[in-house]
């Protein structure tokens, strides 16, 4: 099966990268999502597909990469509604955080969501974009 990637959205004053941390081994569910499109990606992701954590609003940056732990179901903070949350625990920091402007910057990285499509809380990360921010955040990859 191949894993796919995918980049998660946080203000770090309601959940910061130290918190994801702070959950260990067993992780958290990544829940609030209100997005259609930021839905579909949610329901997309499996068990063992990573992401980076990303800090926006406040330092706009890539700090880390999480896993997925679990599945897509159903938010039980919106009962009876379609929105569904994943577990994800966190894996690693970056060395080097990768800032947004650092990714406008890199041509390579033009047509990423996260630059396309700034305001999508949960958004699909290509291979290729993997392998460029984590070489950028210090990553071997």
């Amino acid at each position: 099966m191949v894993s796919r990637h995918w980049l998660f959205k946080s203000e770090p004053s309601t959940w910061s990268w130290d918190m994801q941390v702070a959950a260990g081994r067993k992780g958290t569910r990544w829940d609030g999502v209100r997005n259609h499109v930021a839905k579909q990606n949610l329901n997309a992701m499996r068990p063992g597909d990573r992401g980076f954590f990303y800090h926006s609003n406040e330092g706009k940056e890539i700090v880390g990469i999480v896993e997925v732990l679990r599945e897509p179901y159903p938010d039980s903070a919106a009962p009876g509604e379609p929105w569904v949350v994943v577990d994800v625990r966190a894996v690693a920091p970056l060395p080097k955080p990768v800032s947004l402007a650092a990714v406008k910057a890199t041509p390579k990285l033009a047509k990423m969501s996260l630059v396309k499509a700034a305001r999508l809380s949960v958004q699909p990360v290509t291979e290729a974009e993997w392998k460029i921010i984590c070489r950028m955040g210090g990553l071997a990859v």
